[in-house]
Order: C-alpha cells, then structure tokens, then sequence
C-alpha cells in the first residue's frame, strides 16, 4: 500500500513509519520539522520504499497526482512545556492550525481518493477529568480559554472535523486519543519520562511540579504504535474513537523512583513549584473499547519500557 504519514519525522510518527516499513509498505512521510527531526527518519531515507517531503500537512495538494491508501494524520505540536522553544504554548497558532485547518485539508484528500483516514487525537481532549477512568463517552471537563487550549480545543476540532466527514461525505475515517507515550526518538521537550530519565543519567535533580502525587499512564511506543494500526486496520472502525494508552496508573512520585531504580542515579527528587495551570491531577484510560474491538493491549510494563528507552540513550552518546 501507498501510505500517507503526516508529522513522520516526530516522535510517534518516525515510529509509525520504521513499523509501516517493516511491514513491506511504501511510506510518504510529510513533515515540515517544525518540531519533527530529520534525524529520527535517516535511516528510513535508506530505503526505496521511504519518501520525505519537508511540508506543511496542509499543503498535501503539493504532493501531485499520488494515489495513497492510507492517511495517518499525526502532524502536531505534543508538549506542554511553557519553557520548551517547540511546546505547544510556544507555537500555539501553528498547533491550531494543524489540528483544524490541516485535518480538514487531509480529510478532505483522503475522501476525495478514497484513502481510509486516521486522526492522531488525545487524551488531553478529557481536561482536569471529573470521571476515572476516562471512557470514550466521557465528554471531558476542559477549559476553551486557559493556557493548555490552543491544543486541547483545537485537537477536540480535529475529532469533529473528522468526525463530520465521515458522517456527511462518507471518509472512511477513525480517531484514537493518545494517553502518555515513551520510547526511542523522544525530543527533550520538556514531558515527564524523557526529562526525568535525561536528568538521572545526568545526575542532576528530578524535577517535580506539585507534590508528585497527581497519575499518569505511561504506553510504551511500540504498544501505542501497535494499537494506532490496528485502529485503522480491523475491521468495523469506520467513525470510531478509541482511547490508546497504558491502564497502569503511576504517581509522578513512584514514576521518580522506577526511573533512580533503572538507571541507577542517586539524584535527588526536586520539588519545582505548583502544578501549571490546567494540568490534570489524575488521568488513566479506559481501554476496554480498544481490547474489544481491535484485540489490543499493551504488553510492555512500565519498568522494561524505562530500560529500553535508557538503552536506546545510551546508544546515541557512544
């Protein structure tokens, strides 16, 4: 198959296109490396079945008369670091952008050819949640003017643009909303796993916003990657939502100690400051839609994931 992956060369989407590739796919990556890098797709560019056009999502139409089979439409700004250059807040107009007006675009090209058309949405789309778990039913508890918006309000766009497509032109298309993902490839943008992992193997302070015990759930890369293709792949996902992450819920504490106990860092917890605004004290899917449906979980525990990250680290600086 021909295969359309927007945002290829960022975190999930060089992952998306190294499994396509291994799977004896042709894959198109489509990256303007506004965040992406062109170091997480060098070794795919080896291959004759790996292309990379460095554009804007939006401007798909430049790619000419090529029929594709599949559109993966992950194209967007992730973190929410206020310090971080390639954040979210840092470049909330082109986050907006991308999850509106380019998932209309890409909608629009994969109906018009026919294409079956997946949306890269998250978890972030459930707020501060009220519920926990969070199901696909649940409508979240979301602000549409704080700091975190530009994100969780423009990917909640891209659900209804997708979603509006499918119910009046008839796309073949589906959404899965992300929970917290780690793995090789991680920008040091300033999330949880990559910035404590990089400071224990530094051995500087790991440093905690809040008193750490607000949750997460960490899904290892190929897990999500796993689930991410299954949801385009199974049969009977035209129009569904699917939430993809990790059912084991950590403290940011415990997370802490698992990353000192796989590196084996003596680094000091470092209590920052307040959590920043709008960001979710508790936040853990509810997957059994996923596990139903397309025969997904993930099988990577927390610790093993840490140890392949660590080692994926090291590898880089020797």
């Amino acid at each position: 198959m021909k295969i359309l992956v927007t945002g290829g060369a960022g975190f999930l989407g060089s992952n998306l296109c190294s499994r396509l590739l291994n799977d004896g796919e042709e894959v198109f990556c489509l990256d303007n490396l506004l965040t992406g890098r062109k170091e997480n797709i060098e070794d795919l560019l080896k291959s004759p079945l790996f292309k990379f056009e460095n554009l804007d999502a939006a401007e798909v139409e430049k790619l000419g008369d090529i029929q594709f089979d599949r559109v993966y439409h992950l194209a967007s700004p992730a973190s929410p670091n206020r310090h971080a250059p390639r954040s979210y807040l840092a470049l909330p107009f082109e986050t907006m952008k991308i999850n509106s007006i380019g998932t209309w675009v890409l909608a629009q090209f994969a109906q018009t050819q026919g294409a079956k058309f997946l949306f890269a949405s998250t978890s972030e789309i459930y707020g501060d949640p009220l519920k926990h778990p969070q199901k696909e039913e649940y409508r979240g508890n979301v602000s549409t003017t704080g700091l975190r918006s530009v994100y969780d309000e423009s990917k909640r766009f891209g659900e209804t643009i997708t979603t509006a497509f499918v119910r009046y032109k008839d796309l073949d298309g589906r959404i899965v909303r992300i929970f917290n993902t780690y793995g090789p490839r991680m920008d040091r943008d300033g999330r949880v796993v990559i910035e404590f992992v990089m400071a224990a193997l530094n051995g500087d302070p790991l440093p905690i916003f809040g008193d750490g015990k607000q949750t997460r759930s960490f899904c290892f890369v190929d897990d999500l990657i796993e689930g991410i293709i299954k949801a385009m792949e199974s049969e009977n996902t035209k129009g569904e939502v699917f939430n993809l992450g990790n059912e084991e819920e950590f403290t940011i504490l415990e997370l802490a100690e698992m990353v000192k106990k796989v590196t084996g860092s003596t680094s000091e917890v470092e209590i920052k400051e307040a959590l920043p605004e709008d960001d979710p004290i508790r936040r853990k899917p509810d997957i059994s839609k996923a596990k139903r449906v397309l025969d997904w979980e993930p099988k990577v525990k927390l610790e093993k994931g840490l140890n392949k990250l660590v080692e994926y680290l090291k590898s880089k600086d020797s």
